[in-house]
């Protein structure tokens, strides 16, 4: 039986598999890189383990294949003291994200979604107890948007709240945007809800047009910039601290590292703007660090 916990996420688990490259490939070009490492991941998996690591209560739903790759998430998450006991193994592989990183610790990302794929609304159903008692939901769209969409109605009906990172970016049904608080998107996903590119206009016009669309609140992230964070009181920058020329070592998972920490400080009853402070340092914190769920 699972436990109760204050964190519920769901969303996706991935095996990263790492190659550091000098620099990545032109189309149709190939180029030599370093020795491949594998590492625990995936957005939700991602999430969870940081929000478990601020001292959250934390429980997972997704699902993981019957190979070795499952076997490593299941381990990282119950190390890091998620609570899988709503994880499901399914025949067949476990997500697997192939990562190039480059000298400066940007990445380019392919996810092959693997058991991701299978996280059903019959997953979230069987785990609704849980999800019912929690303080806050965290969801992302790394597994079937239906599952997610039903996951966030259940939540809020039970008064419990509802984050959401929109990633990689959908078109959410207004039901489900209407119940988060806040959606978490990056400049480049703002502007694709927004109908737009996102080169013409600033995080914070972003945000507030993403809030007036009917959200309760909105989070854009900004990388190295910080994070924009707009509700019906204001519209409230928050920068991320300066971390020197030549610190980065990877930005894989800095996104989730400030999504997972931003969620847990929700889920102790800490307002947004608290909330994203603290969430800012934690992100940067963890690029200067290898892998997704570096510690």
């Amino acid at each position: 039986m699972a436990a109760s916990v204050d964190l519920i996420v769901v969303g996706s688990a991935n095996v990263d598999r790492v190659v550091r490259v000098e620099r990545r490939p032109a189309p149709g070009e190939t180029v030599l890189g370093g020795d491949t490492a594998l590492f625990p991941g995936g957005k939700g998996a991602n999430t969870a383990v940081a929000a478990a690591r601020q001292g959250v209560r934390t429980g997972f739903v997704g699902a993981v294949g019957d190979d070795d790759g499952g076997a490593l998430l299941l381990a990282s998450l119950a190390e890091a003291g998620v609570d899988t006991s709503t994880v499901r193994r399914v025949d067949g592989p476990s997500g697997t994200a192939h990562i190039t990183v480059t000298p400066d610790g940007e990445n380019a990302i392919v996810v092959s979604p693997g058991a991701n794929a299978r996280v059903s609304v019959a997953d979230v159903r069987r785990a609704g107890d849980v999800v019912s008692a929690a303080s806050v939901l965290f969801a992302v769209l790394e597994v079937p948007l239906e599952t997610v969409c039903y996951a966030v109605a259940h939540a809020s009906a039970h008064g419990v709240r509802v984050v959401l990172n929109a990633s990689p970016v959908a078109e959410l049904p207004a039901e489900t945007l209407a119940a988060l608080d806040p959606l978490i998107v990056n400049k480049h996903e703002a502007a694709v809800l927004l109908g737009g590119t996102g080169d013409e206009l600033s995080g914070e016009e972003l945000a507030a047009g993403l809030r007036d669309r009917g959200l309760r609140s909105v989070v854009v992230t900004l990388g190295a910039a910080g994070a924009i964070i707009a509700d019906a009181d204001a519209v409230v920058a928050v920068p991320a601290p300066e971390l020197g020329d030549g610190r980065v070592v990877d930005t894989t998972g800095a996104g989730d590292a400030f999504a997972g920490a931003l969620a847990a400080k929700l889920a102790t009853g800490a307002p947004l703007p608290d909330a994203a402070r603290h969430a800012v340092i934690y992100a940067a914190e963890s690029v200067l660090r290898h892998g997704a769920q570096g510690t």
